[in-house]
């Protein structure tokens, strides 16, 4: 078993609710490096919902894979609201998924600085045809691991609240 048996009960919930609505999810990650869509096919039969997953962990993926404005990254920094929103944005034009979430933040244990400090992550769900939800989070310096874990965690959390409110 990859993940807990906990995040894969999540996963499948989440999955089955999709799944009664048609919908299609596409990831796109950048500090979580695919665990989100890892998790997520992680479920058998999950091909109905996963649409897709972009790993855009370099500046230039971002832009390449996802159509992120270099200047937005340049202006804002990869781990910032602007460019997780872009990224869900860009994850929905480049699929045929309904719903994209979207992750950057800085896992660490190095690569933090006084405004972008080891544990900040910034999330992004959008919906097509609907608005984006930003979350930002600081988790702190717990651990590359344990960054990762949470920003999965927060991850489902926003498909969870998308998938409420079908």
């Amino acid at each position: 078993m990859i993940f807990t048996e906990e995040r894969e009960n999540r996963a499948a919930a989440l999955l089955e609710a999709y799944a009664a609505r048609g919908l299609m999810i596409a990831t796109a990650e950048s500090c979580t490096g695919g665990l989100i869509a890892g998790l997520l096919t992680e479920i058998a039969g999950s091909s109905r919902v996963v649409e897709r997953g972009f790993v855009s962990y370099s500046n230039a993926a971002k832009n390449e894979l996802l159509g992120v404005p270099t200047d937005t990254i340049e202006a804002h920094g990869a781990v910032s609201e602007a460019v997780v929103r872009a990224m869900a944005e860009g994850a929905l034009a480049r699929s045929r998924a309904d719903v994209a979430v979207a992750v950057s933040g800085v896992a660490g244990p190095g690569g933090g600085t006084a405004a972008k400090p080891v544990g900040l992550v910034h999330l992004a769900c959008a919906r097509r045809g609907g608005t984006i939800v930003h979350l930002e989070k600081r988790y702190g310096d717990s651990g590359r691991g344990a960054v990762r874990l949470m920003t999965i965690d927060d991850a489902l959390g926003l498909l969870e609240a998308v998938i409420a409110e079908a």
